[in-house]
């Protein structure tokens, strides 16, 4: 079994940065990919990044390209999420996702694609 455990959420002003952690505890031999996740309000859960775990190649939502970014410690078994320029609109509850195995679907943004979540840390930006 798998455990993430996500932080570093808060308020903070238009134009401030936050850097996010997910912590990976359990099962840790076996990782294909990690990915963040969010969910705003009265609208559906949505893509942010995905890292590769050993490959470290990422991808983006087009929303956030250019100021957020995924990164990882291998040692720490963690994920990061730098987020920068933040606008309102990237107030969400932030999940962070790990996807155990390799598959030949390309639908790394969705989020039935992933096998275990994190609780959530709220982020929350002001104008």
């Amino acid at each position: 079994q798998v455990r993430l455990v996500e932080s570093g959420g808060g308020l903070v002003q238009a134009g401030a940065s936050l850097r996010l952690s997910c912590a990976a505890s359990g099962r840790t031999f076996s990782r294909y990919a990690m990915a963040w996740f969010r969910q705003a309000p009265g609208k559906e859960r949505e893509f942010v990044a995905r890292i590769k775990w050993n490959l470290e190649s990422t991808v983006y939502a087009d929303s956030v390209e250019g100021r957020f970014t995924i990164s990882r410690d291998a040692a720490k078994n963690t994920v990061y999420l730098q987020m920068n320029s933040l606008k309102p609109e990237d107030t969400a509850v932030y999940y962070c996702a790990e996807k155990v195995y390799s598959t030949s679907s390309p639908y790394f943004d969705r989020s039935s694609e992933y096998d275990y979540w994190g609780q959530g840390t709220q982020v929350t930006v002001s104008s």
